[in-house]
């Protein structure tokens, strides 16, 4: 087997190719980051082996292209997160950085971690993803413009107070306005007010966005809103960064990419675990939005976090074993969903040929 190691940018990649099992190199290329480009890629690599296994460091929008040209062409491959791969270019013998030392890094990682789930085609699953990257940049910048009125507000007008996390609030963006309008119309009343109705349109914007996401939810993961505690957007979460659980080989290797698989860190006679902080961190935060939410809500949980502590374990310790269940539940809730498109797939699939007979 030949794995190929592309480093992603902009304009160029520069693919490394190395042996499976030896992990000598075999050659490289770099090519436009283009659809010719993309082509040039592949039929060199082809002319290398039959049995290829295309590694590319995953820098979503820069790799994205790449990525679905070769997975539609019927290709394996495997998305390698950059800090894997910053992991191992640091312990090569190879020193420096250049496009491809990072790029032979990326097909040593992917040597190194056959446990790294291979990508599919992505369907519904990257339109929630980036309804939900674009309504979560839209809420950033929307905190920044909120955090420069409020300093605004405050030289204009100390006595003024708005309350934390109400200047998104429609009832609070027209008080301010009102209250702004009603001041000398000076050059920083301007401002202010100009902000505040950039606020307000972001804010609609944000809301609009909230209520595709839902509804898409609702339609294509129902599974994941019953889980207690998962609502609309964590469930958008948990769809988007997973991109399809059948790539994952079992609950474990989920669980293992969500950064909540504990890993050991035993000496001698001491047996303890520690925290695992590297994998998906949005998927570890989704997580622990439904660990946090059932804990105040949930009985069972309660009752799962009682029992951990009578245990000896901290509060933390035993947040953590309650989002390793519920990586358990998540991964089983999104085979049913799948399961469950197949099945809508072939009901309209034999429907159709039904009525074309």
């Amino acid at each position: 087997m030949i794995v190929v190691g592309i480093d992603p940018h902009k304009n160029t990649h520069t693919a490394v190719a190395v042996d499976g099992a030896t992990g000598a190199e075999v050659g490289q290329v770099t090519v436009p980051a283009r659809t010719k480009g993309h082509e040039r890629l592949l039929a060199w690599a082809r002319t290398l082996n039959s049995d290829l296994l295309f590694a590319v460091e995953d820098c979503r929008h820069v790799s994205g292209n790449l990525q679905r040209f070769l997975l539609a062409r019927g290709e394996r491959m495997k998305p390698v997160p950059p800090k894997l791969m910053a992991r191992t270019r640091r312990s090569a013998r190879t020193r420096g950085k250049s496009d491809p030392i990072d790029a032979r890094a990326v097909a040593q990682a992917a040597l190194r971690h056959p446990e790294l789930p291979e990508a599919h085609l992505e369907g519904v699953d990257r339109e929630v993803r980036l309804l939900l990257d674009h309504r979560e940049d839209l809420v950033a910048e929307r905190t920044r413009m909120e955090n420069r009125l409020r300093w605004h507000l405050h030289d204009l007008d100390p006595e003024f107070d708005v309350p934390r996390r109400a200047l998104h609030r429609y009832v609070w963006l027209e008080r301010t306005e009102l209250h702004l309008e009603a001041m000398d119309q000076g050059v920083q009343v301007r401002i202010a007010l100009d902000e505040l109705r950039l606020i307000r349109e972001l804010t609609r914007k944000v809301n609009l966005l909230e209520r595709e996401l839902t509804k898409l939810v609702r339609l294509v993961a129902t599974e994941l809103l019953a889980i207690p505690g998962c609502g609309p957007l964590t469930a958008a979460k948990l769809l988007g960064e997973t991109g399809g659980v059948r790539r994952f080989r079992s609950e474990a290797a989920f669980a293992m990419h969500a950064g909540v698989g504990p890993l050991e860190a035993s000496s001698g006679e001491s047996r303890r675990h520690r925290l695992n902080r590297s994998g998906n961190r949005q998927l570890n935060t989704a997580l622990h939005r439904v660990a946090v939410t059932q804990k105040r809500i949930h009985p069972p949980a309660k009752e799962f976090l009682t029992r951990k502590t009578s245990e000896g374990q901290t509060d933390r310790e035993g947040l953590r074993c309650l989002k390793r269940h519920l990586a358990r539940v998540v991964y089983r809730n999104l085979t049913r969903m799948e399961l469950r498109r197949d099945a809508e797939m072939t009901d309209s699939a034999s429907n159709a040929a039904t009525v074309a007979a």
